[in-house]
């Protein structure tokens, strides 16, 4: 199977790993899940957790950093947390492929 460049993959490990890290500190969710895909030319992230919601990029939890990161690559972050829940964050990266050799 095809895998992105290190530098990808490593964004996406992170981003994986961070979201994760903001659901079991602030979410009070029980369950996540995480999905990745490609679709064409994009490596897409899906996390996803039933807890509380009203995550904010503003409130502190890496959401603002996580974001950044992914723009500096041309890739694309977007959160979806109503209050009550659930959170969706779906992040979006170029898929670059990784050099042979």
């Amino acid at each position: 199977p095809h895998r992105p460049a290190p530098a990808i993959e490593g964004i996406a490990y992170f981003t994986v790993s961070e979201l994760l890290q903001n659901i079991s500190k602030h979410s009070g969710a029980r369950t996540a899940r995480v999905e990745m895909w490609r679709s064409g030319d994009r490596l897409l992230v899906q996390v996803r957790d039933d807890g509380k919601g009203g995550a904010s990029p503003d409130g502190g939890s890496g959401l603002t950093g996580l974001a950044e990161r992914l723009e500096a690559v041309d890739g694309l972050f977007v959160l979806d947390s109503p209050p009550g829940g659930p959170t969706t964050v779906t992040a979006e990266l170029p898929w670059r492929e990784r050099p042979v050799g």
